[in-house]
C-alpha cells in the first residue's frame, strides 16, 4: 500500500477524506466540496475503487439501537500455529456476523477478535461455538467494554 501513497495527488486525498466522513453525499456535492467537475469526481472515485484504495462505502449503524449492547475485545491462543491452521481459525471466525474484527497479532496471543453481541447469553453462546468447540483453541481472554469512548473508521491519508 506504501507504493499507492506515491500515486494520490491532493485532489485524491480530498476525496478520500471527504468520503470517509460522508460517503452518502451525492457525486454533484462530493465534487463541489472538492473542488473539482462532477465528471472528474466520478472518475477519480471509480479509479480509486477499481485500485482497490476505497474498499467498500458502508454505513455505520449504532449497534445499541439495534440490540447489540455488549462489545468485547478476545484474545485467542492456538495450540498449533501451522499457517494452515491460522488460516482455519480465520475462516471459522469470519463466518460468524457478531466478530467484526479479527487480528493476527504478535508476540502474546495469535489473534485479537472485536465481537459485538446483544448481552452476556448472546456472548457465552458466541464463545461455545467459535471458541469451546474448536480443539485448536488453548486460550481465550476476553476484556468486556464498559464505554466506548471513541470510534473512528477515518484514516490519517
Amino acid at each position: 500500500m506504501a507504493n499507492m501513497m506515491a500515486v494520490l495527488d491532493d485532489i485524491d486525498r480530498r476525496i478520500l477524506n471527504a468520503l470517509q466522513i460522508d460517503a452518502s453525499r451525492t457525486n454533484c456535492a462530493l465534487a463541489q466540496e472538492v473542488h473539482i467537475s462532477p465528471p472528474t469526481c466520478l472518475r477519480r472515485v471509480k479509479h480509486l475503487t477499481q485500485a482497490g484504495i476505497i474498499e467498500r462505502q458502508v454505513a455505520i449503524v449504532a449497534p445499541q439501537m439495534v440490540g447489540s449492547r455488549l462489545t468485547a475485545i478476545v484474545e485467542i491462543t492456538l495450540d498449533v500455529q501451522a499457517a494452515e491452521r491460522l488460516q482455519e481459525f480465520e475462516r471459522h471466525v469470519a463466518n460468524d456476523g457478531a466478530v467484526l474484527q479479527c487480528y493476527r497479532v504478535a508476540p502474546g496471543p495469535d489473534f485479537v477478535l472485536i465481537v459485538q453481541v446483544a448481552d452476556m447469553p448472546a456472548y457465552h453462546a458466541l464463545a461455545h461455538r467459535l471458541f469451546a468447540a474448536q480443539t485448536n483453541v488453548r486460550n481465550v481472554k476476553s476484556y468486556f467494554s464498559t464505554l466506548r469512548s471513541k470510534f473512528e473508521t477515518k484514516i490519517a491519508i
